[in-house]
């Protein structure tokens, strides 16, 4: 551990320290006393006086060139919004866009966007991006290129369309943002960006290495405050909601129920930088369905956070420790799974394994900016008892503290803890003290000016009933990224002991390290081919339970191809051995296990292709075959996507998995094939239908949303979800349980 100390202090002092250099994007942002009417056309005289930056930079497929199409921005602002104009060059007969619906994915849609970093970390920030349509994306941004588009909040656009341009007005309110206001003006950070899918081409404002993505904040210019923000004064937000519906369990042979609900959430501005959410009995119905995973591992698998209360800052949150190690994760909140156990109509007991969705009674989060170097975060949660599972009430509670250092780094100090309760003899609950989990840790993450050199470095530590031994979590991380080399070295140690009930530990009791590295060529004429090369990835797990031995290992190489469209072509080779410390079947069919003390070495090759993403059908599709622990695997998967522009996107996911071992273990195959569609029929009216059949789960879900957005961050939801046996389902389909529910809900500025 002290050499890994010593290692990050070396690169705080060669790559972080900030360079006296002068600043050479910058904007200034003028102050207008003049109405503007927000009709995307620029033609008020303000906007002629207003600053304009032009002359953008390519970043794919060059980065060493001016952009061919071009963009003008400017900047103003009032008591209210930040306004922003732009021209943007692209012929209309050249647009691409996936859909009408709000929230677009990035990559097959031409966009122009906005990243606003008030407090000039070049960390965390906003992101606004329009569409040729005047489709509307936001996010809020993390690490300095993590973009949640989950996030909501209010902003206003609107886009005029002409045969050879583009143009573009956005009024982006000071309530939504999140600053530090100052008697005098500061300086925040900003980006502009496009991504004009036909030319296939990325472009940036500043210039930005083409081994990141434009919307990096590490690669903005400067904005210069003509005279400070505004203080944005009361800044209170009601979010309250209604929902009703009913909903039918077949597989109990139930009657329907019906259910009536009502709750809320209260956003509160302490300071400008500074939010308090509250939530009263949330209710997260129309959130969408996950995608679902077949599971071919020893561990739990890990699906992301997309409810809305959870989202703001969520990086203060949720992002210490490494993806198998995270000392907190709100879907554990909320959400929970369990045997339950019914009589039937007919009299029959049935019990069954499910997840089921845990009533929240209350929560508060408090989280932002407390200067420009200081970032806190304090949530608290209560559940209630869920007797469907007999699941009993619990608390969970998270304090997270961030301090800036250098020019892009942070050092944290995070503590999560879980309280359990248990039925009192006078009635109510006390505190279990035999069922509490707690995580305690310090972290440090690095990132340099330029963006090239990423480290972190953590040690966190449990505490739990009976104080197990070795309670300990650390890790380091070590990653260099350049034009044509890619390098990554993390290592991490879990003990045995450590455990983290408001966490994600899917293993414990083990010592990995894992380093990586991808060589990339550019020739110097890319009408065809504008990257190509190699990449050599390996793992290496050993066991700490009792000892120190090699348990899991994998090394893979492989070369790829990009062409233009983005089109790619990788093959490869992969080798894997595993040592079972406890039996497993490899199918997770509930087949005849493995014995624990055997070990398997097996080989692979795979290959991969994904199609040019300017066509309206495209395609991506996935072949790996070879050994699996003692018997053979064949693995295909993919997508087809079609693109009914602009109304949206149809699409079809599958995942096919032949297992073959040798008696007597089972072997199986699974299909896992998601046909799904999302179409907006105007920019306020979505509808979108999902199914997923899995034959490893036994399951078809359907889930159908239909979304009228009648004023900004405002909906009405209609969601249908069905589930169904797949056995036997294009025969003779047997239904499992059956929801139809509608919500509403309303954004109320104070």
């Amino acid at each position: 551990m002290r050499h890994n100390l010593l290692i990050i202090i070396l690169l705080c002092a060669v790559f972080t320290v900030e360079a006296q250099t002068q600043e050479p994007f910058r904007i200034r942002i003028q102050k207008t006393d003049q109405p503007l009417r927000l009709d995307g056309a620029l033609d008020e005289d303000v906007w002629g006086n207003a600053q304009v930056v032009s002359d953008f930079y390519q970043n794919f497929p060059f980065d060493t060139a001016r952009a061919s199409l071009q963009t003008e921005v400017r900047l103003l602002f009032d008591e209210h919004h930040i306004y922003v104009g732009a021209k943007i060059y692209q012929p209309r007969a050249d647009y691409i866009v996936a859909s009408l619906k709000r929230d677009f994915s990035s990559g097959p849609t031409d966009e122009f966007a906005v990243n606003i970093d008030p407090f000039s970390d070049k960390i965390n920030g906003f992101h606004f991006a329009v569409s040729p349509y005047n489709v509307q994306r936001e996010g809020i941004i993390d690490n300095g290129s993590n973009i949640n588009t989950d996030w909501d909040n209010r902003w206003f656009c609107k886009v005029s369309n002409h045969d050879d341009y583009w143009t573009v007005e956005m009024a982006i309110p000071f309530k939504t943002l999140r600053y530090k206001t100052s008697e005098t003006a500061p300086n925040w950070r900003i980006g502009f960006s496009r991504n004009s899918v036909k030319q296939n081409e990325r472009s940036a404002w500043t210039q930005v290495p083409r081994q990141f993505n434009p919307n990096n904040l590490a690669f903005t210019g400067l904005m210069e405050w003509a005279t400070p923000p505004p203080k944005p004064g009361l800044n209170v937000s009601l979010i309250p909601y209604l929902t009703g519906g009913t909903s039918r369990d077949f597989e109990f042979k139930l009657p329907s129920e019906q259910r009536l609900g009502i709750g809320g959430d209260v956003k509160i501005a302490v300071t400008p930088s500074l939010n308090l959410d509250l939530t009263f009995n949330p209710d997260f119905s129309q959130v969408e369905v996950d995608r679902q995973i077949t599971n071919l591992s020893r561990f739990e698998l890990f699906f992301p956070e997309r409810r809305q209360f959870f989202l703001e800052n969520e990086d203060l949150f949720s992002r210490f420790g490494f993806p198998n190690s995270r000392p907190f994760f709100s879907r554990r909140i909320g959400i929970g799974r369990g045997n339950i156990t019914r009589t039937t109509t007919d009299g029959q007991t049935i019990t069954v394994e499910r997840s089921v969705d845990v009533p929240i009674i209350a929560g508060a989060r408090l989280s932002g900016k407390l200067d420009n170097n200081w970032r806190v975060g304090l949530l608290n949660m209560q559940t209630a008892r869920m007797n469907d599972i007999n699941l009993n009430p619990a608390n969970y509670t998270v304090g997270v503290l961030q301090r800036k250092v250098f020019d892009r780094s942070y050092v944290g100090a995070v503590f999560a803890n879980k309280e359990n309760f248990i039925p009192s003899s006078g009635g109510g609950y006390d505190i279990d003290k035999n069922a509490y989990s707690r995580v305690a840790g310090l972290e440090y993450n690095l990132f340099s000016k330029d963006n090239r050199w990423e480290a972190e470095l953590f040690y966190h530590r449990s505490f739990s009933p009976g104080n197990p031994a070795d309670p300990n979590s650390a890790a380091l991380f070590l990653g260099h990224f350049t034009r044509n080399w890619r390098l990554f070295f993390p290592t991490q140690y879990i003990g045995s002991g450590f455990r983290s009930d408001a966490g994600f530990v899917p293993r414990t009791g083990f010592f990995s390290t894992s380093p990586g590295l991808t060589r990339s060529f550019f020739p110097k004429n890319q009408k065809r081919v504008v990257s190509y090369g190699g990449e050599l990835n390996s793992q290496f797990i050993f066991n700490t339970h009792g000892g120190f031995q090699g348990t899991d290992r994998s090394f893979s190489a492989q070369g790829f191809v990009e062409f233009a469209g983005q089109s790619a072509l990788t093959a490869g080779w992969n080798s894997d051995y595993t040592y079972l410390f406890f039996a497993f079947d490899p199918t997770n069919s509930g087949g005849a296990q493995l014995p624990a003390g055997t070990d398997y070495v097996y080989n692979s090759l795979q290959a991969a292709f994904n199609s040019d993403l300017r066509r309206n059908f495209y395609y991506d599709i996935s072949l790996q075959h070879g050994q699996y622990f003692n018997g053979d695997i064949t693995q295909v998967s993919g997508a087809f996507n079609y693109r009914w522009q602009p109304y949206g996107i149809l699409a079809l996911r599958y995942n096919y998995n032949d297992i073959r071992l040798p008696a007597p273990y089972n072997s199986a195959r699974f299909w896992l094939v998601g046909p799904r569609a999302e179409l907006a029929f105007s920019r306020s009216l979505f509808f979108s239908l999902f199914l997923q059949y899995n034959t490893q789960i036994n399951n078809v879900n359907v889930n159908s949303r239909l979304q009228w957005r009648f004023r900004p961050v405002s909906d009405l939801f209609i969601v249908y979800t069905d589930n169904y046996f797949s056995e036997n389902f294009f025969a003779m389909p047997t239904p499992k349980n059956r929801t139809l529910l509608l919500k509403w809900t309303y954004w109320l500025n104070l």
